[in-house]
């Protein structure tokens, strides 16, 4: 049966919305699901969870070398929450309690035994510069659907878990380990390699919940936390950690609460700025318990009564990647969309009219590539979709942008042209998310709201006016079709322009 003929058929069967289920499942693409393609469903339906890659979290050693890590933490900044500018009208003072009474982290100081971070070091097969692994596997994605927003207590944490759970205590005693929304987890890469020692970057996804009963939910999602780790290959030694939640950006966490108790209950969102969440080593590790040449066990403190000071080699690194570079692993790993270069708004710009593309734009409330976002839907569907990635690629200059931002560039008058710039994007925002084709010059040539284009997309195919759905024997499902032919009449609607 020919390959056309059989997807025919697969449509018939299991109509628009099953196939695309058993499309994102069918990885290569043979009309046939082998059981390890059936397996994230199967785990989905049972409830089993497989068994991790990893062994189980061996008990450390008490005699081993002991880290002083300092958590420092500055409040979310009220003023910044959309909802601030209304004076919080209509949202009860019980509702953001968890919130406002959050002013200093649960623990300023712990002291933790170094082999803890052993979950930081490398699987075997990942000892190459760059090249990421998941310390705590994603388990979501958009066909999973999501975690319950009705918690508040965390579940234990396991494995690899229990140390990242008793990090991010430091901050807030409920800390979630993995997101209700994906991408979860945590994942890592190696940045430096020595003899003796890596420098291991990280990015982790979690979340609070600052709330409990018999207060409704409130949760509580930074946009990541990265850093880095400096430990020996036997993990006995720790030279340096750090970890924090990243504030170069106007707004980096955002805000969800109900207001009942279950999950058809009216949620509030809200998105705000926090200046400082990061936990910091004082110091190198250092033994818990000190011996002499002979073996025997000697006091920390010389005569004087003073700490004895260690002395810790200086460490040459062989091989090194810049700190951007390995972010940038990590971040396409979380986000395969990320395949595609997004450059901020103004250089987007200047790249456009040196290469003579245009811009794809999308202008949203929250950032598109970490947890504070309000474009989860599109950017795992569409955005990381092969066509999408390869027509991005080929004839765009592609950027995102936060609504505060632009607002502030438009009111910044020193550069008339990247204020025009703001000014012609924002005419054309509708709330939440607003996708924009545009050239060179700002001229806006095509857009689409997300709410506008969810919602097209959702539709049958024979409910909708124009044909822009299509199935072809490289199955495109709706979203990605739509999309794709946004892009193609934004080309269409330039090339006057483009040609002059």
């Amino acid at each position: 049966m020919s390959a056309s003929r059989s997807l025919e058929l697969a449509l018939k069967s299991l109509g628009n919305e099953g196939l695309f289920l058993f499309s994102s499942l069918d990885t290569n693409n043979d009309l046939y699901l082998s059981p390890e393609e059936f397996k994230p469903i199967a785990e989905k339906l049972t409830g089993v969870a497989p068994m991790s890659e990893f062994e189980e979290e061996e008990t450390p050693d008490p005699s081993g070398e002991t880290l002083s890590v300092v958590a420092k933490f500055q409040p979310l900044v009220m003023e910044t929450m959309t909802k601030s500018k209304d004076g919080f009208l209509g949202i009860s003072h019980v509702a953001l309690s968890g919130l406002r009474n959050w002013t200093a982290p649960a623990a300023p100081m712990s002291v933790m035994l170094a082999r803890q971070f052993k979950a930081f070091l490398p699987p075997k097969n990942k000892l190459n510069l760059g090249d990421p692994w998941w310390i705590i596997p994603s388990e979501l994605n958009i066909f999973t659907g999501y975690l319950s927003n009705n918690r508040f207590y965390p579940p234990p944490p396991k494995g690899k878990e229990i140390i990242i759970h008793r990090l991010l205590s430091m901050f807030h005693p409920r800390p979630f380990v993995k997101t209700r929304f994906a991408p979860q987890g945590a994942v890592a890469c190696i940045q430096a390699i020595s003899t003796f020692y890596y420098t291991v970057a990280f990015r982790i996804h979690a979340e609070f919940q600052l709330n409990e009963p018999p207060d409704f939910p409130f949760w509580f999602s930074p946009g990541q936390f990265t850093g880095h780790i400096i430990l020996s290959k036997d993990s006995s030694h720790v030279r340096e950690f750090k970890l924090f939640v990243p504030n170069n950006r106007s707004l980096n966490v955002d805000m969800e609460w109900l207001y009942g108790a279950s999950e058809s209950s009216n949620m509030e969102v809200d998105i705000g700025y926090l200046p400082q969440m990061e936990l910091e080593s004082t110091g190198p590790s250092v033994p818990s318990v000190i011996h002499d040449e002979n073996g025997n066990v000697i006091d920390s403190r010389d005569p004087s009564g003073e700490p004895i000071q260690f002395v810790f080699e200086e460490i040459t690194w062989q091989q090194e990647i810049p700190w951007e570079e390995a972010a940038q692993k990590l971040e396409v790993a979380m986000y395969p969309f990320k395949k595609v270069s997004y450059l901020p708004f103004t250089q987007a710009f200047e790249r456009a009219k040196a290469e003579k593309k245009l811009v794809h734009s999308i202008l949203l409330w929250g950032a598109l590539d970490d947890q504070s976002c309000s474009g989860r839907t599109l950017r795992e569907t569409v955005l990381e979709s092969s066509p999408i990635l390869a027509l991005l690629n080929e004839s765009f200059i592609s950027s995102w942008s936060l609504v505060k931002e632009l607002e502030e560039l438009q009111s910044n008058r020193e550069n008339e042209f990247y204020s025009k710039l703001a000014d012609l994007h924002l005419e054309k925002y509708n709330f939440p998310v607003e996708m924009i084709i545009c050239l060179p010059n700002g001229t806006v040539v095509h857009h689409i709201n997300a709410n506008y284009f969810l919602d097209i997309t959702s539709m049958k195919p024979e409910d909708v006016e124009s044909s822009i759905f299509s199935f072809s024997t490289n199955f495109e499902d709706p979203s990605t079709a739509t999309y794709l032919q946004f892009l193609k009449e934004g080309l269409q609607r330039a090339k006057p322009y483009l040609q002059t």
